[in-house]
């Protein structure tokens, strides 16, 4: 497997170097040369904030076609809460229902696999010597974001699995339990509305290996759905989860499950960021739980969504209320543990992204000529050289990325010089122009 694998991608063909992406990218890991993106693969956390801005259409996302749960003999689908909120007047049952019409043997709701995390996080948040505030662990683009912007947070993180890991090693074993056949023969394929669960599950954080062996995105299966869902007759007993775990689609949901009396929910990447700097800075010493979940009003407004993730959200809040499915009990929870990894399994490490040198002494001398250059910068943050700001051009320039005459304020700079050194040249040959010998 690569170092680093990534499920959003550029299509090079569609881009036009407009530099949008650039100055939308949380941890700057966008830039433009020679009038395309470059997407820098060590940066990257698969948030997909370049995939909602781009005009173009040229940051894409890397799914599984809904085809390749062809390559297993048993498939079970785990459909994310947001996908309940992209159909008008489905039931949860009639959405879960379409899913097997589709092809697969099973379905297991994640939102299911969100009321034993909810569990599993109240029995973590009584140990008196966990370091708060607690992070929730629901969203990988926000733990990769810690990993590269927030190393000093990483202990901060709940080391307790996604429901999407909970969901699937779950449904394998009951399938497995009551069909009589072999894990390796079932596939487990989660529907995604967002590209950070691809890369989760091709390059899991905390675990050695992950139990989903796919993500088809919601807007691969809308249509075949969708068009499943208009003429069946649903099962009335498919629907499982409790109310608490359809809200998880929605920001606050998770928090709201948990029932604390101080605890703090935001969405929309950016926002994210301006709280974690304040957690970094011992500003909010007295908040018990942090829900931090990169896309806009949740998991329904993900970048692979279909519905407007606001009339999603409205629709989740509707279908939480119908929810017919039980809240678990303590011989459940009890049960759930001992027969599946529930927990991470290694240590989550920081992601060093701008590492100068391996030679100490050379990896000084570069951050010195780093502070140099950005000092003669105009300080801007313009973008138009390519970068995201002044000081990462600075950076692209002493690790030969980029030239100083990128920034049009320093080219201009350099013209302005040339245009006078070129009057004063002229006015130094008889007659005030440069004279042809010959003549």
């Amino acid at each position: 497997m690569d170092k680093y694998y990534h499920s959003v991608t550029l299509d090079k063909d569609k881009c036009m170097g407009c530099t949008n992406c650039i100055k939308r990218c949380p941890t700057e890991a966008i830039r433009v040369r020679d009038g395309k993106a470059r997407i820098m693969a060590e940066r990257c956390i698969d948030c997909g904030e370049c995939i909602r801005v781009c005009p173009y259409h040229a940051k894409v996302a890397v799914t599984d076609p809904l085809t390749s749960i062809e390559k297993f003999p048993y498939k079970i689908a785990l459909p994310a809460p947001a996908l309940y909120g992209q159909f008008k007047n489905a039931s949860i049952n009639a959405i879960l229902t379409g899913l097997k019409k589709l092809g697969f043997d099973d379905v297991f709701e994640v939102a299911r696999g969100a009321d034993y995390v909810t569990e599993f996080i109240k029995e973590a948040m009584r140990d008196p010597e966990r370091k708060k505030p607690v992070i929730s662990s629901a969203c990988p683009a926000i733990v990769r974001l810690i990993q590269v912007r927030f190393p000093e947070l990483i202990d901060n993180i709940i080391n307790i699995e996604s429901p999407m890991e909970i969901a699937a090693r779950l449904a394998k074993k009951e399938f497995c339990q009551k069909n009589g056949v072999k894990e390796e023969e079932v596939g487990a394929f989660f529907i995604t509305p967002c590209a950070a669960k691809m890369t989760s599950i091709r390059s899991p954080i905390g675990i050695e290996r992950s139990c989903v062996d796919g993500a088809i995105s919601i807007l691969e299966i809308y249509g075949p759905l969708y068009n499943e869902i208009v003429r069946l007759e649903e099962d009335d007993s498919l629907q499982t989860a409790s109310p608490y775990g359809v809200l998880w689609a929605n920001s606050g949901g998770e928090s709201s499950a948990l029932g604390l009396d101080n605890h703090l929910a935001v969405d929309g990447i950016q926002n994210v960021i301006r709280v974690l700097e304040e957690i970094e800075d011992d500003k909010l010493t007295d908040l018990e739980f942090f829900e931090g979940l990169a896309c806009p009003g949740g998991c329904v407004g993900g970048p692979l969504v279909f519905e407007n993730g606001f009339v999603a959200k409205n629709r989740i809040r509707r279908l939480s209320e119908k929810a017919e499915g039980r809240h678990l009990s303590r011989e459940e929870i009890v049960g759930t543990k001992k027969k599946i990894q529930w927990s991470f399994e290694k240590e989550i490490l920081p992601k060093p992204v701008m590492k100068l040198d391996d030679d100490i002494t050379l990896a000084m001398k570069k951050m010195e000529a780093i502070e140099r250059i950005y000092d003669g910068l105009p300080g801007l943050d313009c973008g138009s050289c390519g970068s995201p700001s002044c000081r990462t051009h600075a950076e692209d320039i002493v690790l030969g990325y980029a030239s100083e005459m990128d920034c049009v304020f320093k080219l201009r700079e350099k013209v302005k010089e040339l245009a006078q050194q070129m009057i004063e040249l002229s006015e130094k040959i008889p007659g005030g122009k440069v004279t042809n010998k010959s003549e």
